[in-house]
């Protein structure tokens, strides 16, 4: 990314009622428009452990972790609204779980988080073993290889198997999620917010863009919408809202996430 578009983060003052934790960050983004939306930024050192989780029955991520003394998590993959099983491949400590397949071809190619042994990586499932170790969560498409951003086309089928989401997730701009892997090892966990007077929200390609100048080298998208929810300082971050705007106090149940504890 340009440094141009590296000096359109601007960094938010701190709010009185939600003190953040070092380790977080609120950033205004001008987009190319001359839209803006917020992006909340929580970085990782490599010391850290990730482990996927399946939420038994759909609640929101806050209510979550505060019923497990959870302090740090982001919202995971894509799930069946009306029943919430999981959408896409899950696997957590080795074990299969029962969720809703993508539809095929799309299933073999979409993006995985994968996390076994202390290293996490973000790769599309044909670059990880077929009965991989620890735990996976399949969301996608990726965002970020080598680098920069990777999604232009539809490599994996995000729009032409849409039939399975709420809407096109590759078609406009959204509220967004995603995990991203920087320069030695360390993750980000990032939501941006939307669908306010205030806040645009992101296409795909603008959040790919936003991650390659936070420092990512790999990034996959995670849930959005309604769902996306970062936890950081035991605190949700973000500021969900429903398609018409109507804010989400709490956010919107979810029934997977990404856990981030020291090891």
């Amino acid at each position: 990314m340009s440094e141009a578009a590296r000096r359109a983060l601007r960094s938010l003052p701190a709010h009185g009622d939600r003190p953040s934790p070092p380790h977080l960050r609120s950033l205004r983004l001008r987009l190319a428009d001359g839209a803006w939306t917020t992006l909340h930024v929580a970085t990782y050192r490599p010391a850290t452990a990730v482990r996927v989780v399946r939420v038994p029955a759909p609640t929101p991520l806050q209510a979550w972790c505060a019923g497990r003394g959870v302090a740090e998590a982001v919202v995971g993959g894509f799930f069946v609204r009306a029943t919430g099983v999981p959408l896409g491949e899950l696997r957590t400590r080795g074990i299969v779980r029962r969720t809703v397949p993508f539809a095929a071809p799309w299933g073999e190619r979409r993006a995985c988080v994968h996390a076994a042994g202390g290293v996490v990586t973000i790769a599309r499932r044909p670059e990880l073993p077929a009965e991989p170790r620890g735990d996976l969560l399949q969301a996608g498409p990726l965002l970020v290889a080598g680098g920069a951003p990777c999604v232009a086309g539809d490599p994996e089928g995000f729009s032409a198997a849409s039939e399975q989401f709420d809407s096109d997730i590759t078609a406009g701009r959204y509220p967004r999620a995603a995990l991203g892997i920087g320069r030695c090892g360390r993750l980000l966990a990032v939501a941006a917010d939307g669908r306010g007077a205030d806040d645009a929200g992101l296409t795909l390609a603008e959040l790919a863009e936003a991650l390659v100048a936070l420092g990512a080298t790999r990034a996959i998208n995670l849930d959005g919408g309604g769902s996306a929810s970062l936890v950081c300082g035991g605190a949700l971050r973000n500021r969900p809202r429903e398609g018409d705007g109507t804010p989400i106090p709490g956010g919107r149940p979810v029934t997977t996430a990404l856990l981030f504890t020291r090891r």
